[in-house]
């Protein structure tokens, strides 16, 4: 599967998105703070609002429901993580890379853009099918059938051992995307420490041959190198942090 191009905002190239003025993303960076930390349902404009200072009016100006705020939370959220996977491939070439930059962007992603991370991951199941969700979904589905792909790919060269790609690909997904109910960012152990121990687990269950799985997992190895700067690529150009003390741009 090819990766869509992407625009240097996060947005596909034939996507027309909402101007992003200061005050819009000031509101949503509020409003994905609140759904990180209270939910979608303990999150409303009057707390919002007052939080920030302006009426709800101005809220219903820039985004008129509470629906429309979340769509736009998921869509930006899934932008950015295709942004990033494109710029690793243009590094990384073989297989197994590829799927060892999969699992260790999943695992930092509880540390970079977390909260927009938590506010994703909380909520990603209730409203994958609701109204109005359908390009959050096809964003979602693109992402899961890259990494389908990259399996098939490394199976049919040999550097995995044959299985369900579907279900190792929701294996994958299930072991990262819970992170956010027990990892602490400022905890004992170091996110990359965590995404070394992940990968390295992940793909010896996978490769053909285990042992090769240490090297890719590597925090200080090539694939580690490359998702660290696709990290910082994108946080240099990211519309949308969601983290306190984020000047929305």
């Amino acid at each position: 599967m090819v990766v869509r191009p992407v625009a240097p905002d996060g947005a596909p190239s034939d996507d027309i998105r909402p101007r992003r003025d200061s005050r819009r993303a000031e509101i949503l960076d509020a409003f994905t703070r609140a759904v990180a930390e209270r939910g979608y349902d303990g999150t409303n404009f009057g707390d919002l609002a007052a939080e920030l200072g302006i009426s709800k009016g101005t809220i219903v100006h820039h985004f008129g429901t509470k629906d429309a705020m979340l769509r736009e939370l998921h869509e930006g959220y899934m932008r950015r993580r295709l942004a990033e996977v494109r710029t690793v491939w243009a590094r990384l070439q073989r297989p197994a890379q590829r799927l060892a930059a999969f699992v260790l962007l999943g695992v930092h992603y509880q540390v970079v853009d977390r909260t927009a991370t938590v506010a994703f991951q909380r909520e990603v199941l209730r409203f994958a099918a609701a109204p109005g969700m359908e390009m959050s979904l096809a964003l979602r589905d693109e992402y899961r059938e890259l990494v389908e792909s990259v399996l098939a790919e490394g199976t049919a060269a040999g550097e995995f051992r044959p299985g369900d790609d579907r279900l190792r690909t929701l294996q994958l997904f299930g072991s990262v995307h819970w992170m956010w109910t027990w990892f602490d960012p400022d905890g004992p152990r170091p996110v990359a420490e965590v995404a070394a121990s992940f990968a390295d687990t992940f793909l010896a269950g996978v490769l053909a041959d285990p042992d090769a799985a240490a090297a890719l997992a590597d925090p200080a190895g090539e694939v580690a190198a490359v998702v660290d700067e696709a990290l910082a690529v994108d946080a240099s150009r990211r519309p949308l942090d969601g983290d306190a003390g984020h000047t929305p741009g």
